[in-house]
């Protein structure tokens, strides 16, 4: 049985508001001036990495800090600040008409994209979601291959969605191939450069490819 292994936010959800926010009280709590917050660089790569590049030269114990009061003003308030992009509901509908299984993989906190998805009504269409856990770097590689291992998922019969480089080269990494989509964060460029075997531009698009790929039942 295929297994698609669906990026979150970008791809399922736009959770742009409520990063922002979240970064900014981060930043401001610790007295760091917020930059400029291009969220075509702050959703999608690992917490530690979005802050540790703003937070350059800051001790660690600092980013520690900052990614506790992200994750604790995200886990009350910034979840919510969020919205399913338009078509998401009918192409996980679609994945499971085909006897597909579908599966989230994330490198959000793992209990925190539970929430997300049970919030939104996400959840029923899913055989699993895989997120980083407290301490881990979150690395989409890491990740996809967890859940290959965990669910005794074959590499040939799965493929990963998502909206980064992050997702490519993290399927890439395990052996799968990667369909890229530009409706979230990251650009055409970007997932070509990661080597995305298909880029589509809607969630429809992205079930024309997958029965082009894996067939219809």
């Amino acid at each position: 049985m295929a297994a698609i292994l669906l990026d979150l936010d970008g791809t399922l959800t736009d959770p742009g508001i409520g990063v922002e926010r979240c970064l900014r009280h981060a930043l401001a709590t610790l007295g760091c001036e917020p930059p400029h917050i291009d969220l075509a660089r702050a959703v999608g790569p690992p917490l530690r990495e979005v802050l540790g590049e703003w937070m350059a030269g800051a001790a660690e114990a600092s980013v520690d800090e900052a990614i506790r009061l992200y994750r604790k003003r995200y886990a009350e308030r910034g979840l919510y600040e969020n919205a399913v992009y338009p078509g998401v509901v009918e192409l996980l509908e679609g994945i499971r008409a085909r006897g597909w299984r579908s599966y989230v993989v994330t490198s959000k906190l793992e209990v925190i994209a539970v929430r997300v998805l049970a919030h939104f009504g996400l959840a029923a269409y899913l055989a699993g979601v895989c997120g980083s856990r407290s301490g881990e770097l979150g690395r989409k590689q890491d990740l996809v291959a967890r859940v290959l291992r965990r669910e005794s998922i074959a590499p040939d019969a799965a493929v990963v969605v998502g909206d980064r480089h992050h997702d490519v080269s993290g399927a890439r990494a395990c052996g799968l191939d990667a369909i890229g989509v530009t409706y979230g964060y990251g650009t055409r460029e970007e997932l070509e450069r990661a080597g995305a075997a298909w880029i589509c531009d809607d969630p429809p698009s992205v079930l024309s490819v997958l029965d082009g790929l894996l067939g219809t039942n």
